[in-house]
């Protein structure tokens, strides 16, 4: 069934009971989670786990390679799981994310009806997943428990993603941080399905209990090489856009932080904001983002408060300090794709103990290359220790070119922890002079 005025597909609510909805990888602990709340609301749900270089030849064969990786990478990965075979293409959907923002993942949906076309699956209909009412399918509505179960999801996985980070390179038996993991993915959706789990007083006893099960894990020396991940939020998160990345680091002897979800949530939310503050507004809609930036700011500070009560483990920043962290490095309307966070997170992760960084980023992500690599010089200066390698990810760019840079950074932190008299009893979080301190002391 088409669309009179688009010809695209809708999913209509026939196929809520006849099609298998596929879902691209991206942050696997989060959507996990998130899947399962989808499947607790009669949807047929699969995380599509398809990689190699068929993936990256579907994409190249339906996206130009100067549109952008990501694109290329989500779109090659959903033709391939319909060329395999597996699936009845008769009875498959599709679903993407649209943010309807200035970044090239808005026109992501586009490009992929275009791909489907031209590879003979004009059939299949692609869900937009939005708050912003850009497209509706009679098939596929948000509630707005749905929607808190999604937020409640983030929320979770950000933590769950935090402590296994912190405590899986040190564990004394293998497997123990995953498997709490998985425990917890499975309980969280069993809550979920039994509508538990997702209203604020629950979420904060949740996350007590999560992070006191994580610190009881019995570890080893914590001597490790530190190193954060920042970057474009697809090739930050995705192992298939990232060649494996944090398994890679975790051979090489590293223990790794990934700053989560939330942030970008705020920083996507707080830019309603920004823009009201710099060009004016409704007020009725500054009222109302100011509520939901409110609401997703204690989801922050419950996981904060959490995983404080434990001094073995690191709580991240709140959005609000990273924001401080960046006033007078970069303006706040730097907005496009991560925009300033970018810059505030690699700042976050050197105050944080973790001066070694490697930034992601699809060749051609100009506001990335902007806010990442363009930002190093600056952070440098502001803070010496700062050793950060920012990495393209491309069709043509080959793994073992990155994982050479990558070891090349790893050398100079060893030298650098040598040369500091850091082993494995005194690798603690550095003591970093404050913002406004440090641009003093650089002359900015």
């Amino acid at each position: 069934m088409s669309e009179k005025d688009t010809g695209r597909v809708l999913f209509t609510k026939e196929m809520k009971k006849t099609h298998t909805i596929l879902v691209p990888s991206m942050a696997p602990i989060h959507f996990a989670i998130v899947k399962n709340v989808l499947v607790s609301y009669g949807y047929r749900i699969e995380l599509l786990d398809n990689q190699g270089p068929s993936v990256v030849q579907e994409g190249l064969k339906y996206v130009h390679n100067d549109t952008c990786y990501p694109a290329l990478l989500v779109i090659g990965q959903m033709i391939d799981a319909l060329n395999s075979g597996k699936y009845d293409v008769d009875h498959t959907a599709l679903i993407i994310t649209q943010t309807g923002g200035g970044c090239r993942a808005s026109n992501y949906i586009h490009l992929l009806r275009k791909a489907l076309r031209r590879a003979g699956y004009a059939q299949v209909p692609v869900i937009s997943l939005n708050l912003s009412g850009l497209e509706k399918n009679s098939g596929f509505t948000l509630t707005l428990p749905m929607i808190r179960k999604f937020v409640a999801g983030v929320v979770y996985g950000d933590a769950l993603m935090l402590l296994r980070n912190q405590l899986a390179p040190y564990e004394l038996f293998a497997g123990q941080t995953e498997s709490l993991v998985q425990k917890w993915i499975g309980a969280l959706s069993d809550g979920f399905a039994e509508g538990r789990g997702y209203k604020m007083k629950e979420i904060s006893s949740n996350l007590r209990q999560i992070a006191k099960e994580f610190s009881e894990i019995p570890v080893g020396p914590k001597d490790k090489v530190r190193v954060g991940i920042v970057g474009e939020i697809y090739v930050k998160y995705a192992s298939l856009g990232n060649n494996h990345l944090e398994e890679f680091l975790a051979s090489q002897n590293c223990e790794v932080m990934v700053p989560g979800l939330m942030g970008f949530a705020l920083f996507k939310t707080d830019n309603r904001l920004e823009d009201i503050r710099l060009y004016g507004g409704n007020p009725l809609k500054k009222m109302a983002v100011k509520v939901l930036f409110n609401y997703l700011t204690k989801m922050e500070t419950a996981i904060i408060d959490a995983v404080k009560e434990h001094p073995n483990l690191i709580p991240p920043s709140s959005y609000r300090h990273t924001k401080e962290l960046v006033r007078g490095v970069i303006g706040y309307g730097n907005k496009m794709g991560e925009g300033w966070l970018l810059t505030g997170e690699m700042i976050e992760l050197v105050e944080q103990g973790f001066e070694n960084i490697v930034c992601t980023q699809p060749f051609g992500c100009l506001p990335n290359h902007i806010c990442g690599k363009g930002m190093i010089r600056k952070i440098k200066t502001l803070y010496p220790n700062a050793n950060i390698v920012p990495i393209d990810y491309d069709p043509s760019a080959t793994r073992v070119n990155q994982e050479n840079r990558i070891k090349l950074m790893l050398s100079v932190a060893a030298e650098q922890m040598a040369d500091r008299g850091k082993g494995a009893e005194t690798n603690s979080v550095s003591t970093l002079p404050a913002p406004r301190e440090a641009l003093a002391a650089a002359g900015a």
